[in-house]
């Protein structure tokens, strides 16, 4: 499998060095990248070959992912409107990872192709450890959903959603979910410093107690209810805190800020 990458940022560099790690040939891999120390660096640090233009790379691809800013998309595809063509005469599989570009959008651009895969990862991919949710056009076939998910999976898990509209959710919950989690430590940690703790000491305990929990999560088959209960003894410290968390209405403000983010994200995209 020949892959393309057009843009080497760094969700490119994520799933290139997930690729490499798994096994997969640097010799098959090639990133379109106009800046020239973007090309430097990721020939030195990849030993992959890299391209200023698409030309040839994109004739030889048997999937392409498409790794640009969404704003920067439509001028990046417009030039490779009836181009596509593949290797040994097969179409290639298009993913995209730009957040809010929608598959209608890619495929007006790319002059009606139609064998697209949207994708969102979110930033743990930068250390194999992301969540990208995948949605597939209906000229898709099993072994491009096999292609998608191997290229996403060098970062971590892969979710599928049979509705495009369920993107908008996938960045509400887990493309934006991190900065929810770091501002969760970050409030944790100023709590910390707040009963006395150095400013060390507040942000060990605060990383150490969410990394530890969610590993426990993670690896528990037990709902996270349920384990949310068995720390919480009746009439002692946990309790009290979780009910002052209930009395200020805390589950239903991540609720509401989850529907913010895919209201959002829906805006962004802009209409069909």
């Amino acid at each position: 499998m020949n892959i393309t990458f057009i843009g080497g940022g760094n969700m490119a560099n994520a799933l290139i060095g997930g690729l490499l790690k798994q096994g997969f040939a640097a010799a098959g891999i090639t990133v379109i990248e106009p800046l020239a120390e973007n090309r430097e660096r990721l020939s030195h640090a990849f030993g992959i070959t890299c391209r200023p233009t698409a030309d040839a790379a994109i004739s030889s691809a048997d999937v392409l992912v498409l790794a640009v800013k969404p704003q920067q998309m439509q001028e990046a595809l417009t030039p490779l409107s009836g181009t596509l063509s593949g290797s040994s005469g097969s179409l290639p599989l298009v993913i995209s990872i730009a957040a809010g570009v929608r598959t209608s959008a890619i495929s007006r651009w790319l002059g009606g192709y139609g064998k697209l895969v949207r994708a969102m990862p979110n930033t743990p991919a930068l250390i194999g450890a992301g969540i990208t949710g995948l949605y597939a056009g209906p000229l898709v076939d099993a072994a491009g959903r096999r292609q998608a998910e191997q290229v996403l999976g060098a970062a971590g898990a892969t979710l599928w959603v049979d509705d495009e509209s369920m993107m908008d959710a996938v960045t509400a919950v887990s493309g934006s979910g991190p900065a929810y989690v770091f501002y969760f430590i970050e409030s944790l940690r100023d709590a910390a410093l707040a009963l006395g703790f150095s400013a060390d000491q507040a942000k060990t305990l605060a990383i150490e107690t969410v990394t530890g929990a969610a590993a426990l999560a993670s690896g528990s088959a037990e709902d996270v209810a349920v384990l949310r209960q068995r720390v919480t003894s009746k009439g002692g410290t946990t309790e009290a805190a979780l009910a002052s968390l209930h009395a200020d209405d805390f589950k239903a403000a991540i609720l509401r800020a989850v529907r913010a983010a895919e209201a959002r994200g829906r805006e962004l995209g802009g209409p069909d």
